[in-house]
């Protein structure tokens, strides 16, 4: 019989509405009944494409005998974290502090309070190595919650006054930096110095990325050294190693078998240094940030290999990540369904035995497959990725991939061609055909999982990357999908009359207020939606939601935004994130957004004014400069921690750049003038558009200036204004190119 699990929406809750364990939601519902029943939370956290997740719930969570002495001695709660990133990040905190690292699935005791005393990661179901399996645990934290629960809970208020401390002082005394009263500009200069030189010596040369195995996908790094080389000229020794280092690191991430090469997209992370064998989850955040990552490095480089693998990641979020309302699906599972080569596909629809799950299954080869499927062309095709008759994994300590091979580029395709006497444009269309006929027949294979949840936050992230795709690569349908996702969010995830996001949508939209990330990720989404197409309502929709999130999350003492809003009773403490990881922080984003504002409409206080307010509120700039002050001593000591609050504080001690175009954004001139503006890397500056309509109107009630910015002899014109001046305007697309001048 279904457990209270079976009612949620979230496809990993979901996934769990079998289990004989009593799961229960999160919620006041649950903590009351552990206080009625005077017994302690066991909180589990993951999300439905985590590989260890399903590994610790078929071991533990799906066992009678485990599930009988949870249901007795706990309140066992289930969580998806991707629902509930706040609560993820409190005790993903607690558990990384006192176990010295964290991951999923996340394992924590609380009091019937929410008050964490113990806590993991993944535990085996039983005892392995002389270290304790979950059963030992279970069994050992129920006897000492019976004999010493007076201890137990003095020790859990303990750590939440801890966690409080951490949340309103910041980091310890001894992580501060050693002079607070240093002008922004030089503590400024220093970070950017002391992060380049971080990466710079923890950048892997012969494989990229940085550091060793396992190695993950962090877009925020790419994107500091990226300005870093725009700071200091991208012709300059260090700006050339700052795209040496991003070059390197995206091109072998596109060679290994991080990048799925028949589908596009990239995998969640690598297992060994050589971006070979991935974790195979795909995420919608990587898709979108890696994207970005990839159409900058044309920009800087020239080379156009970054911008087709750019498109292939657009392509596969919009063929298998894209729900028929427009928005953008969640994520791929890494596990799926092994079919059994001895029965015929109609054999394995109807059989009523459960298929095996493998990770990777959906995504790996033999060499007879491969063979079987392109005959005369196998040879070249395995030569060119490194396809072995007993598999090209090397390092395989579970024992997954014998006989497989995780398709990877070792030789460029020049080499490949030589070997077989091909022309190189003749091998290139060899291996196109290669891929497409293994694209369709891998298709009939199972599916991984997908996880069918919106998200308002990696949405926002992926309008992102469409609407920049969309000035870099010059697709207007990539603006199309864009627009599509926003006016999704917005009809589905947006309640207009309160001005509330919502975080998630699956068979209609959750009941869960979004968080800072959302607000933060949407409203830079927006802008950048702005100025891909010059739509003012999504520009006066990013001013509503920036309001609102001033308004929901703003710390008033200290600065910065709270991670979620204050009237959540259940939620222990209220966090900021103060690290750019797998995602950009959302106080990092925020004081992004906050300066794009600033120097697009100048002001921030009009929409709180408007609300009844006393005195001003602080600006978009004061804000800006109030969110970087409070993550000060973090990104001062550890600049590599918050690499793009970094590209925040650069924004902030520039003044500003603006470029307004004037005349019709239809119009076939436009689109011309407009793509002077990303064929290189450069400094980043705001875009306007000048419609001579109520465009214009709206803008100039603002920014007074544009009032009288008009075409020039009926020509589209662009003005390019820094350092509050405006240089003469120009018609043409070889003028404003001079103007900007190198990039």
């Amino acid at each position: 019989m279904p457990n209270r699990l079976a009612a949620e929406k979230s496809p990993y809750l979901r996934q769990h509405a079998d289990n004989p364990v009593a799961w229960l939601p999160w919620g006041d519902e649950a903590l009351a009944k552990a206080r009625a029943e005077g017994k302690p939370v066991f909180l589990s956290i993951g999300y439905s494409t985590c590989h260890w997740c399903h590994v610790m719930a078929h071991e533990s969570f799906e066992d009678a005998g485990v599930a009988e002495i949870l249901n007795r001695d706990f309140v066992p709660v289930k969580v998806d974290r991707e629902e509930r990133p706040d609560l993820d990040r409190v005790y993903m905190t607690y558990v990384q502090h006192t176990t010295g690292h964290g991951g999923w699935p996340m394992s924590v005791w609380l009091t019937p309070e929410g008050k964490p005393f113990y806590g993991g990661t993944y535990f085996p179901k039983d005892d392995r190595h002389g270290r304790p399996g979950f059963i030992t645990l279970l069994n050992t934290i129920a006897l000492h919650w019976q004999q010493q629960r007076p201890k137990i809970e003095h020790g859990a208020e303990e750590v939440v006054q801890a966690l409080k401390r951490y949340a309103s002082e910041g980091p310890p005394q001894e992580e501060r930096a050693p002079d607070a009263s240093k002008p922004l500009h030089e503590e400024a200069g220093e970070a950017f110095e002391r992060g380049f030189q971080y990466f710079y010596e923890s950048h892997d040369a012969r494989w990229g990325g940085f550091g060793g195995a396992p190695k993950f996908p962090r877009a925020s790094i790419l994107d500091f050294l990226l300005r870093s080389a725009v700071l200091q000229g991208v012709d300059s020794d260090l700006g050339q190693e700052a795209i040496g280092m991003t070059a390197t690191t995206l091109q072998r991430m596109i060679e290994g078998g991080l990048h799925d090469v028949i589908g596009g997209g990239f995998h969640r992370y690598s297992v060994d240094e050589q971006w070979h064998v991935p974790h195979f989850e795909k995420m919608l955040y990587d898709q979108a940030l890696i994207a970005m990552n990839l159409l900058e490095a044309q920009q800087a480089t020239g080379l156009p290999v970054f911008g087709w693998v750019a498109r292939g990641v657009f392509d596969y979020v919009g063929r298998d990540l894209t729900s028929p309302q427009g928005g953008f699906y969640s994520a791929e599972d890494a596990d799926s369904a092994t079919p059994e080569p001895s029965r015929s596909d109609k054999d394995q629809r109807s059989s009523d035995k459960q298929p095996e799950h493998a990770e990777g299954a959906f995504y790996v080869w033999t060499k007879p497959e491969l063979e079987a499927v392109l005959g005369a062309d196998a040879e070249f095709f395995c030569a060119h990725y490194d396809v072995k008759p007993e598999g090209n994994v090397a390092h395989d300590p579970h024992g997954e991939f014998g006989g497989k091979n995780v398709l990877r580029q070792l030789r460029p395709l020049a080499r490949t061609a030589e070997q077989f006497k091909l022309p190189v444009a003749d091998a290139e269309q060899k291996l196109l055909a290669c891929l497409e006929k293994l694209r369709a027949i891998r298709a009939k294979r199972p599916r991984p999982h997908l996880d069918d949840k919106i998200l308002t936050a990696w949405n926002g992230l992926m309008i992102s990357a469409l609407a920049r795709g969309a000035q870099v690569l010059g697709e207007p349908e990539r603006l199309a999908a864009a627009t599509r996702a926003a006016e999704f969010i917005q009809r589905e995830l947006y309640a207009a009359t309160s001005g509330l996001l919502y975080r998630s949508w699956r068979e209609g939209r959750s009941s869960i207020p979004g968080f800072a990330e959302d607000y933060a990720h949407l409203i830079q989404g927006l802008l950048d939606l702005y100025e891909a197409g010059f739509e003012l309502r999504w520009l006066q929709w990013a001013e509503q939601l920036q309001a609102k999130m001033d308004e929901l999350f703003w710390d008033p003492e200290l600065g910065g935004y709270f991670n979620s809003r204050a009237d959540d009773s259940a939620l222990i403490v209220r966090l900021k994130e103060d690290y750019d990881g797998a995602e950009p922080a959302a106080n990092s984003v925020a004081a992004l957004n906050l300066i794009r504002l600033d120097w697009m409409l100048g002001g921030g206080g009009e929409a709180a004014l408007t609300r009844g307010g006393g005195s001003p509120p602080p600006s978009y700039r004061e804000r800006a400069l109030q969110t970087i002050e409070a993550f000060r001593p973090r990104w001062s000591r550890l600049p590599q921690a918050l690499p793009q609050m970094l590209g925040a504080v650069e924004l902030a001690l520039t003044e500003p750049r603006t470029v307004v175009l004037a005349g019709d954004p239809r119009s076939p001139g436009f689109g011309a003038i407009a793509a002077v503006l990303h064929a290189k890397l450069g400094p980043r500056r705001a875009l306007l558009c000048a419609d001579a309509g109520s465009g214009q109107v709206w803008l100039s009630a603002k920014r007074p200036y544009l009032a009288e910015m008009k075409p020039v002899d009926g020509k589209v014109t662009a003005y390019l204004c820094e350092n509050f001046a405006c240089q003469a305007p120009v018609t043409d697309a070889a003028a404003l190119r001079q103007l900007l001048g190198p990039g």
